[in-house]
C-alpha cells in the first residue's frame, strides 16, 4: 500500500529533540521514495517569504534542507545491546517523545539515494537505521542510526520520530499511488545528473529532480475542500509533470510518457 511518513522530531543524542524542517517521505508499494525537507523558517531576512505550508510563490534554495529519491529496503533487525536497553530476547525499553515504552517490533532499513540535493554523486550511496515500532500505536516509528551532523559536520548518533498517515484513495479513484520517472538520455556521455522522481500517494505528491547543479522540488495536497491540488512547496524552476500526475489515474498505465520542457517522464509504478 505504501507509507506516507511525517517527522515529529530529530534528536541527536544526547540532545534535546527538535524540529526545524516539514519533512514528509512518501514511499510507494514497490518502495520507490520521495523525501523532503524543508526548513519551516527563512535563514536570513533577506530569505523572509512563503512558510513550507502556504503554498505562496517559490521558496529560494536555501529553504531546502534535503531531498532524497530513490528505493528503500528493510529487514527483520538482529537485536543485540548496541541499541537501547535490553529487558528480554527481542526488547527494548525507548524514548518516544516523552513516553517510555518497551518496543519488539523492529526493522534494519536502508535508504539508497538515486537523486540527493546535496550531492550528485550517489553511487553506492546508502543511508542506514533500525526503525522500532510503537507497542500500541503502530503509526509512530522511532528511528536510532548514525550520520554526519549537518550543525557539527561530525558523524553521530541520532533519533527521528514519525508518524505514518493512511493512504486513501482520492475521490472515486481506486488508484492509490503513481510513480514517474525522468532520467536524461544523454546522462552516460555528459556525465552531468539529469534525473527526477514523482510521487503521488494518496492525498500527497512529491517530487525531486536535479538536472546538473540545479535542484527543483515541490509538495502537493490534494485540498477536500476546495476539490483541487494545492501546491505547498515549490522550489527550482524546472518544468514538471504535475497536470499528468494530478489528473484522473483511471486511464494510466505502466510504461506511459509524458514529455514536459523536452524531457520524458515515465510511469513506473501504479497501484
Amino acid at each position: 500500500m505504501g507509507d506516507i511518513s511525517v517527522r515529529e522530531y530529530i534528536r541527536w543524542l544526547p540532545g534535546e529533540p527538535s524540529e526545524p524542517t516539514s519533512t514528509i517521505v512518501l514511499t510507494t508499494p514497490e518502495r520507490r521514495f520521495v523525501d523532503l525537507r524543508i526548513f519551516k523558517s527563512a535563514a536570513t531576512p533577506t530569505e523572509e517569504g512563503s512558510s513550507p505550508e502556504s503554498g505562496d510563490g517559490i521558496l529560494p534554495l536555501s529553504r531546502l534542507d534535503w531531498a532524497i529519491a530513490g528505493t528503500s529496503s528493510s529487514s527483520p533487525l538482529a537485536f543485540d545491546n548496541s541499541v537501547g536497553e535490553k529487558e528480554t530476547v527481542g526488547e527494548f525499553k525507548l524514548q518516544f517523545g516523552t513516553e517510555t515504552v518497551i518496543a519488539n517490533k523492529a526493522t534494519h532499513c536502508q535508504w539508497h539515494h538515486w537523486i540527493d540535493s546535496r550531492t550528485p554523486n550517489t553511487e553506492g550511496l546508502v543511508d542506514e537505521g533500525d526503525n522500532f515500532e510503537h507497542p500500541s500505536n503502530p503509526a509512530l516509528t522511532l528511528e536510532r542510526g548514525s550520520m554526519v551532523d549537518p550543525n557539527t559536520g561530525i558523524e553521530a548518533d541520532y533519533e527521528e520520530l514519525w508518524r505514518s498517515e493512511p493512504v486513501e484513495p482520492l475521490l472515486e479513484e481506486e488508484v492509490r499511488c503513481l510513480a514517474l520517472q525522468w532520467q536524461g538520455d544523454e546522462e552516460m556521455q555528459s556525465g552531468r545528473v539529469r534525473r527526477g522522481l514523482f510521487v503521488r500517494l494518496g492525498h500527497h505528491c512529491q517530487v525531486l529532480a536535479r538536472d546538473g547543479d540545479d535542484i527543483t522540488v515541490e509538495r502537493l495536497r490534494w485540498d477536500a475542500g476546495r476539490q483541487r491540488w494545492v501546491s505547498q512547496v515549490r522550489i527550482g524552476q524546472k518544468d514538471l509533470p504535475i497536470p499528468f500526475a494530478t489528473g484522473s489515474l483511471r486511464d494510466v498505465r505502466l510504461g506511459d510518457r509524458v514529455v514536459v520542457g523536452g524531457d520524458v517522464w515515465e510511469v513506473v509504478e501504479r497501484a
